[in-house]
């Protein structure tokens, strides 16, 4: 590797580590002569020949051909380094690289085999290489490194998380399904638009109270079915916004309740049809229930349940609002954890058990005669409730954040959409379009001529 060093000639062992590691690390210098104790013995001046094997070992892998180019400077600027009894002349060639090198340059070469680290890193040692020779990581999700050749990185508060670079903590978002944002924006107009629905149909029905069509479906038991949907649909007001702990604490019971009353007053309804029809059966004692007192009971009873298990649950094991930092990398979601998932679910349950024995009382009554028999449409109201809520249960299980709360909101207004339109449709279409139909007549009309073709059969 070098050519015109007279093969007697010896080097100073400190001159030749200050010479070649003048940046003071001196440690891997020492640990590549360790590595090779046959060829350089400890405490032996430096030759030629010794100097040729440690830069063709290239020092922890570094580049032989600018540390060759280094020296030659260094001997012929009268550097500290240089060989025994030597003269310097302007034209003499002391070290020549092996190998084509870069152009001489006056940079003091670097003692390790790596790049320094740069912030948003850190050091790891490499398998079998020596000290000097290391691999830079980036630092773990959470943790930064604000140093050069870290050895360590440094984990944010739990309100903050890395930048981009990894070298400053920053605070974290806040998610949370507020009024401003368009997704909150949005339902929370539907919400708004949808209460006018149901509050519409009441006010066509109290106008055309005295019609046969609002007569005959048990007029009290529609005003409070419409009030409590309005209802329905507005409760989903209180789970947007940021929840605070009064929200947290009374937006599900509230919609629990709501729901449970809305739901019972359906299955009074469906009681009632299938009383005030069995009723008129002679001698039948189903005649002693007919009035608004049964109707009453059921959905006090049937509330009161709902009632309870609300009240337990909030006593109990109150919902509370959490900030979750484990649903998205650098965002805290701002939510509602609910207590007691389990009294979350027995609250669900109950709603989904009062709407199954509905279903099943109108199914079982549909064909009752009447040419607007409450019992059919209370069928496919309670069978698109219960798609509406059964469709609900993964849904909401596999969603996180905002979009939970979102998916929550969307089932509470279409089942109430599907209330709403099911039971009302088609009695609001009647009042308005077909006043000519809405009689006394035209209701028991099919009734009665069932009754003349079995006189006849018969």
């Amino acid at each position: 590797m070098f050519s015109g060093v007279p093969q007697g000639a010896e080097f100073g062992h400190i001159a030749l580590l200050k010479l070649i590691f003048s940046d003071g690390n001196f440690f891997c210098a020492v640990q590549s002569v360790q590595m090779a104790p046959h060829r350089v013995p400890k405490g032996a001046p430096f030759s030629a020949a010794q100097v040729d094997f440690l830069l063709e070992q290239q020092l922890c892998h570094m580049n032989g051909c600018d540390l060759c180019e280094y020296l030659h400077r260094q001997i012929l600027k009268g550097g500290i380094l240089a060989p025994k009894n030597h003269t310097q002349d302007a034209n003499s060639r002391l070290c020549l690289p092996t190998r084509q090198c870069r152009a001489a340059h006056e940079k003091v070469p670097l003692s390790v085999c790596t790049p320094s680290c740069a912030p948003g890193s850190r050091k790891m040692a490499s398998e079998g290489e020596p000290a000097c020779c290391f691999l830079c990581v980036p630092c773990p999700q959470g943790e930064i490194s604000n140093q050069t050749d870290s050895t360590e990185c440094i984990k944010c508060p739990w309100d903050q998380w890395p930048n981009a670079k990894l070298d400053q903590c920053i605070p974290r978002t806040i998610e949370v399904l507020s009024f401003e944002e368009p997704s909150g924006l949005t339902l929370a107009a539907t919400t708004i638009f949808s209460s006018i629905f149901p509050l519409a149909v009441l006010a066509l029905f109290i106008h055309q109270r005295h019609t046969p069509i609002v007569k005959a479906n048990n007029r009290s038991l529609s005003y409070l079915l419409l009030l409590s949907l309005t209802l329905c649909f507005l409760c989903s007001l209180t789970f947007i916004g940021y929840p605070t702990p009064e929200k947290c604490l009374l937006r599900q019971a509230t919609f629990g309740i709501i729901f449970a009353l809305c739901v019972s007053c359906i299955l009074a309804k469906t009681v009632m049809v299938v009383i005030a029809f069995n009723a008129t059966k002679p001698n039948s004692d189903l005649r002693k229930w007919v009035g608004p007192k049964l109707s009453y009971s059921i959905i006090s009873v049937c509330t009161l349940i709902q009632v309870f298990l609300c009240v337990t649950w909030t006593m109990f094991t109150p919902p509370f609002s959490e900030y979750n930092i484990n649903v998205h990398p650098g965002q805290i979601v701002v939510q509602c954890n609910e207590g007691s998932p389990i009294a979350f679910w027995c609250m669900l349950g109950y709603l989904t058990l009062l709407a199954s024995i509905s279903f099943l009382v109108a199914f079982l009554d549909r064909n009752l005669p009447s040419n607007f028999n409450d019992a059919k449409f209370i069928t496919f109201s309670m069978l698109a409730f219960l798609s509406v809520w059964i469709s609900f249960i993964p849904a909401y299980l596999s969603t996180k954040g905002k979009y939970m709360v979102a998916m929550e909101i969307f089932a509470i207004l279409s089942s109430a959409f599907a209330l709403l339109f099911c039971i009302f449709i088609i009695k609001c279409y009647v009042i308005l379009f077909k006043p000519e139909v809405n009689t006394k007549e035209h209701l028991m009309g099919k009734e009665m001529k069932g009754k003349q073709n079995n006189i006849k059969v018969t």
